[in-house]
């Protein structure tokens, strides 16, 4: 199969891990992904991470990125405004099997995500100078950085994925689902419905330089998408229907929905909604 020409249809960055996310115009990629993308995060008492999964009105909360500052909003609550430039005392935390170094953002916001979140939570930046690394068993001589995403840099879907599963949820009398329950990075068109998962690499000649992605790992799927982002309401529709056609071989089995990317080539330069690309298929 010869290279395809695909489109940036949306980008987004989520800030805070696992709570909402922001649509964006234009992104700067950095060495552990979109600038941003989950550099914060909420943690237990023990500095365990926390996620949709054990608190799923996490997606309530919805933050804004303004010039110096964060503001974050969330349903009967006054909007916490965090610094861009401030931390507080450096820790450690929990992020799967990971420890990391963070910075303690301080007792007001641990007393906001608290308060909402209904027990003692604090929220923690990711430390810039810590080198968290991706598998190498799927980057391969790659060295793939990441803050507190799950555990690679990018996370690409297409939008025709998108559709086929609403035309699956409409048949089985199901609602609609927006892309916000998957939480991607960068949303493409230009291929069929998970054409990503056949993808090797993606290069975005931009006004700054050449921005080189690398498909890595299916993205396998917890029950975080049956999670309305608008309600936090838990449902099981959007898994029952992955599971009828989403099984992946390469992660033994796995529901898999998107394509999670490493960044070859690109740091400090900028994506653009609307921007195009070259895509080359993976043989393997």
């Amino acid at each position: 199969m010869s290279d395809l020409q695909v489109r940036i249809a949306a980008l987004n960055v989520y800030p805070v891990k696992s709570c909402a996310g922001i649509s964006l115009d234009e992104a700067l990629l950095i060495e552990t992904g979109i600038e941003f993308d989950r550099a914060w995060m909420v943690v237990d008492a023990q500095g365990r991470f926390v996620t949709q999964r054990e608190l799923p009105r996490m997606a309530l909360v919805k933050p804004t990125l303004k010039t110096e500052e964060m503001v974050l909003r969330a349903p009967g609550m006054l909007a916490l405004h965090l610094s861009l430039n401030a931390v507080e005392a450096p820790c450690r935390v929990t992020v799967w099997r990971d420890e990391v170094a963070a910075y303690d953002m301080g007792d007001l916001a641990a007393q906001w995500f608290s308060d909402f979140l209904g027990q003692r939570l604090r929220l923690v930046r990711f430390d810039p100078a810590h080198k968290r690394l991706s598998n190498r068993d799927w980057t391969g001589e790659i060295e793939a950085e990441n803050a507190f995403s799950d555990g690679y840099p990018v996370l690409v879907a297409s939008a025709a994925a998108i559709d086929e599963l609403n035309q699956r949820l409409a048949a089985g009398g199901h609602a609609a689902v927006t892309m916000a329950r998957f939480r991607p990075n960068l949303v493409i068109d230009g291929i069929e419905s998970h054409g990503e998962d056949h993808l090797d690499e993606i290069v975005f000649d931009t006004p700054d330089g050449v921005v080189r992605l690398k498909l890595v790992k299916p993205c396998p799927r917890c029950p975080i998408p049956d999670i309305d982002p608008a309600t936090a309401e838990q449902g099981h529709a959007v898994g029952d229907t992955l599971l009828t056609y989403r099984a992946d071989s390469r992660v033994d089995g796995a529901i898999t929905f998107g394509m999670n990317a490493v960044i070859v080539e690109g740091i400090e330069r900028p994506l653009r909604v609307g921007m195009t690309g070259e895509a080359s298929y993976r043989f393997d």
